[in-house]
């Protein structure tokens, strides 16, 4: 395994699983390194593996090249998009065009959500969400019991998920689109890709960290939300499709924990936020 000496390169982009590099000796490649937490091998190489699955199916993501050392750390190194820029981004440099640019995340998930996604290179999603709502410790067992009766509802769909379904994870460049950070692509049901939109946009957009992720105010993620939501049901009234999305955010959750190794503090959040979406979206 290639070793890279990270003070030769410079940090040019930081999200909620990792930050990325670029060296000027090597113009056309990208590298990221995740957060500590989730920097083991095994997580690296499952999202090597699984860019390259996506990227199989004919879905434009940047082309993934190898597994690398970085300290006692791992990366990954990629193609460079040059000139690219996430949606959300885009939303932060010029504010009147994030109607837009909800409407172009609508256009690109509808894409991807009708792409027929192999079940012998992608897991399921609601499978995995049967099999860990019983490991998650921010739920009561009464709270298990209301999730598990909402999950039994959720049908089997062969089609591709992204798992984190949001405006940083589609970049853009010359015209064309490109989805990153793959890690927890299946397939399954589209709701579960709109209920973590809707979880970002709408249940924790009060929050300075997220806000600072994805460079929007709470009043910006809610205008996005509601463009998108638009665009997605085709009516101006999506109080229906908001409440769904609301369950489906808690499911995002149990099966997005499964992914990550939380800390104490993060386990109190999630208790925190989990209850008060059984409040308003489950009772």
């Amino acid at each position: 395994m290639k070793e890279i000496d990270i003070s030769q390169w410079t940090k040019v982009g930081e999200g909620g699983n990792g930050s990325t590099y670029e060296n000027p000796l090597q113009p056309d490649v990208i590298l990221k390194v995740n957060k500590p937490r989730i920097n083991t091998l095994p997580v690296v190489e499952r999202e090597y593996n699984v860019s390259k699955a996506v990227e199989s199916v004919g879905l434009l993501t940047p082309r993934m090249l190898e597994i690398v050392k970085v300290g006692e750390s791992y990366g990954t190194v990629s193609e460079r998009i040059r000139n690219k820029k996430s949606l959300s981004r885009l939303c932060h440099d010029d504010p009147s065009c994030i109607e837009e640019m909800a409407r172009v995340l609508c256009r690109e998930g509808k894409k991807l959500f009708s792409t027929p996604c192999p079940g012998d290179r992608f897991p399921s999603r609601r499978e995995q969400l049967i099999a860990f709502i019983d490991k998650v410790k921010f739920l009561s067992r009464k709270n298990k019991d209301l999730v598990r009766a909402f999950a039994a509802t959720v049908k089997e769909n062969d089609n591709c998920v992204h798992g984190d379904f949001q405006m940083g994870n589609l970049i853009t460049s010359e015209g064309k689109y490109y989805w990153i950070d793959l890690d927890r692509f299946a397939h399954g049901d589209p709701m579960f890709d709109i209920g973590h939109l809707f979880h970002i946009c709408r249940i924790n957009s009060s929050i300075k960290q997220v806000q600072d992720i994805f460079h929007m105010n709470e009043a910006q993620l809610h205008r996005f939300w509601d463009a998108f939501a638009k665009e997605y049901t085709g009516k101006e009234d999506h109080a229906g499709f908001d409440a769904l999305a609301g369950k489906y955010a808690l499911l995002d959750i149990i099966v997005r924990e499964n992914y990550s190794r939380l800390s104490f503090a993060e386990n109190l959040f999630f208790v925190i936020i989990a209850r008060r979406i059984i409040k308003q979206y489950y009772k």
